[in-house]
């Protein structure tokens, strides 16, 4: 196998390896919420398992990338290619983050009976679910229209957290027993806001692949 070929067939070994991480941490960030909403511990404990395996397959693309780029000596568009899938990696990795922070407070509420709010998280975690599966198949298919769309995603969730947030305080001052919920429920609303964030970072970084150029979506 010759020299570009070869690189070309550890690229797309990366690029594979990437989409793997990327669809289990936006499972992982979808089921987090659904042992919320089903109280379900045994689920939460599940999804912290989970995490050294996402943080596995983050270290395993940059140290694949690495190799590339040392035996490979890519030229300028190859290395942006590159720096693109390692930085899509950690967007990907926090994201499992953030659904471990979710799984912890649902540990942390239990049982108990949830407040009344927790069903306006349902349809932020749709949107959010719904921008990070859109936002992937625009890399996947290097659609730059699909990744414009991202920003008005983007904007709409960040109605729906202050929305939320809003309706949560007000639930804790007419309540004052629940304001530890309150607390964990406002929590996992900024957890699922900046999965949202992650998202249009995503939709950025294909922008600079594909043009050679930085854009901000969200301004």
């Amino acid at each position: 196998m010759v020299g570009r070929e070869k690189f070309d067939a550890d690229l797309n070994q990366v690029q594979s390896l990437l989409l793997d991480l990327s669809n289990t941490a936006i499972d992982t960030l979808d089921n987090s919420m659904s042992f919320l909403f089903e109280k379900d511990i045994e689920g939460a404990l599940s999804v912290l398992e989970n995490d050294e395996h996402i943080n596995h397959m983050e270290e395993e693309i940059n140290d694949r990338v690495i190799l590339l780029i040392a035996k490979q000596q890519p030229v300028a568009t190859d290395l942006r290619r590159l720096m693109v899938l390692v930085k899509i990696a950690a967007d990907m990795e926090r994201i499992g983050d953030y659904a471990c922070n979710i799984a912890k407070e649902t540990i942390r509420i239990g049982k108990d009976e949830h407040i009344e709010p927790i069903v306006m998280l349902e349809e932020m975690r749709v949107k959010t679910i719904k921008m990070l599966k859109q936002v992937l198949d625009a890399f996947t298919n290097e659609n730059m229209e699909e990744a414009k769309s991202i920003a008005k995603l983007d904007d709409e969730v960040d109605e729906m957290y202050g929305h939320i947030i809003r309706t949560l305080l007000t639930a804790g001052i007419n309540n004052p027993a629940q304001l530890s919920q309150v607390t964990q429920l406002s929590f996992v609303c900024r957890y699922l806001e900046r999965s949202a964030d992650h998202a249009t970072n995503i939709a950025e970084r294909l922008l600079y692949l594909l043009k050679g150029k930085h854009y901000e979506l969200n301004n």
